[in-house]
């Protein structure tokens, strides 16, 4: 996302991600953002890393006092917005800061960007490393070997939704699965078990699941937690692990669409 033809308002934002482990994950672009913008405002998950990125500007300003115990997180993100978009439309070239990518998972990203081009500013993302991407390389998992379905949590249990199991399942922020208010730190073992009662319509009970958090510091490993599906509630987890779920079945090939396909094929060839 872009300036438009008509973006000569002074001011100017840049959403940008750091990554997900501290100092490993930072692009040349990222980081050239960062040290050119009048205004940083920096919303990450660890104290060591907003200090590590306030190394890097003179005028840091951190967006965590606008979380509060039992405070909506849709009302955190609008202040976010608010306050972001003050320094821009006061003429200052700002880059907000966000952890992993600031595309996945961060609404207040996508929205200071859509509000910052409406009112005739340029505005565009710098993408960084994301949980996914992390996870990938963790896990092992290639999404273009069998396919990968990505749901944040809560919403896969609202919705219903048509799961192939011969697919990877990810299920994101699952440390928070059911909280319908958005102002929980964490939410415990008897919503965990909603869970595991949807995803056993299409996985079996003791199938295996993984537990997965991608390294924040240089010094730490992933955390990987393998656990049959049943024992989920019980496991001890907090709010940034995401849930991997392996196929429990195998692609079957439409003998149908196979035998157009083919048909083309020879078609081609003739």
């Amino acid at each position: 996302m872009v300036g438009g033809e008509g973006a000569s308002v002074g001011g100017s934002l840049v959403c940008a991600g750091v990554g997900m482990t501290l100092g490993s994950h930072l692009t040349p672009l990222a980081r050239s953002e960062i040290e050119g913008a009048d205004v940083i405002f920096v919303a990450v998950s660890d104290a060591m890393v907003e200090r590590w990125v306030a190394s890097m500007h003179p005028d840091v300003r951190s967006l965590q006092p606008l979380y509060a115990e039992g405070k909506p997180r849709t009302e955190t993100y609008a202040h976010m917005v608010d306050a972001i978009l003050a320094e821009v439309r006061a003429g200052r070239r700002v880059c907000a800061v966000f952890y992993g990518h600031p595309g996945i998972f961060v609404s207040a990203s996508h929205a200071c960007i859509r509000q910052a081009l409406a009112e005739g500013y340029s505005a565009h993302m710098e993408p960084g490393i994301s949980a996914s991407d992390c996870l990938y390389a963790d896990l092992g998992i290639d999404p273009g070997g069998v396919g990968c379905q990505h749901y944040e949590a809560t919403q896969f249990l609202l919705h219903e939704r048509r799961i192939d199991a011969a697919a990877w399942l990810i299920l994101w922020q699952v440390g928070l699965v059911g909280d319908l208010s958005l102002g929980r730190r964490e939410t415990g073992a008897a919503y965990r078990q909603v869970l595991v009662d949807v995803l056993c319509r299409d996985f079996p009970e003791g199938h295996e699941v993984i537990l997965y958090r991608a390294p924040i510091l240089p010094l730490e490993g992933p955390h990987i937690v393998r656990v049959p599906l049943h024992a989920l509630p019980a496991a001890d987890f907090g709010t940034g692990y995401t849930l991997a779920v392996p196929p429990c079945a195998s692609l079957r090939v439409a003998p149908d669409i196979l035998a157009r396909l083919r048909a083309l094929s020879f078609d081609a060839d003739a």
